[in-house]
């Protein structure tokens, strides 16, 4: 029931965008991973997914700490979310030096951060990936925000090894009123006291004129 209602919900925005592209005499675009504009905004205070910002966290507020020694870091190549659908690769995403964390490439990849934290390093893993995405319908974490808890999700590394998380929560955070720097450092991206999956995507209510989304999911694991 669930999962109709969603996809009833997706193809209403599709309706939606489509209509707003013909009120405004232009083609259909991409509503995720679009260029920035020169004019536009280089920070992003909270998950963005690419439309009209070029990434989903600003990590200024907290710079990452560069004198703590780390353990060699293990890159991972793919997730794997049995009961979310999911095996995609991973690829590594970029931070810029305003600290915005750039969106994943496209609807089937997941991207991860290394310059937070590596699997096998004992820290929150951050990754981030697109809910769904323009002319292609749900993407890769369509499902994620609905995984209970206990749910498990695998990460391969390139050099062979696996690393298990079990789902613990899954938050949704309005972008305007509830995502707030120190949400993001303390409840996103910063340290939780043992090795985490933070998962990150859009959600909640769509926005057409503004071809966004008003909410972000955020979802927590725990290495098992």
């Amino acid at each position: 029931m669930v999962a109709k209602q969603r996809e009833r919900t997706f193809e209403a925005r599709l309706s939606r965008r489509s209509a707003l592209a013909a009120l405004a005499g232009v083609a259909a675009l991409p509503l995720v991973g679009r260029a920035q504009d020169a004019d536009e905004a280089v920070i992003a205070e909270a998950p963005s997914f690419g439309v009209r910002r070029p990434g989903p966290v600003e990590l200024a507020a907290a710079p990452l700490a560069k004198d703590v020694p780390q353990a060699k870091a293990l890159v991972p190549v793919q997730m794997v979310v049995p009961n979310a659908g999911v095996d995609a690769p991973v690829e590594t995403g970029t931070i810029t030096p305003d600290g915005v964390m750039v969106d994943p490439s496209g609807p089937w990849v997941i991207t991860w951060y290394d310059a937070i934290a590596a699997p096998g390093q004992g820290r929150n893993v951050v990754m981030a990936a697109h809910l769904d995405w323009w002319e292609v319908g749900p993407a890769v974490f369509w499902n994620v925000p609905s995984l209970p808890a206990g749910d498990l999700v695998s990460l391969s590394m390139e050099d062979g090894s696996h690393y298990d998380y079990a789902i613990e929560w899954s938050r949704l955070y309005h972008v305007a009123t509830e995502l707030t720097p120190e949400v993001i450092q303390t409840e996103v991206v910063g340290d939780t006291g043992r090795e985490s999956l933070t998962m990150i995507t859009c959600g909640g209510e769509f926005d057409p004129a503004a071809g966004e989304y008003l909410n972000r999911y955020v979802i927590r694991a725990n290495k098992v």
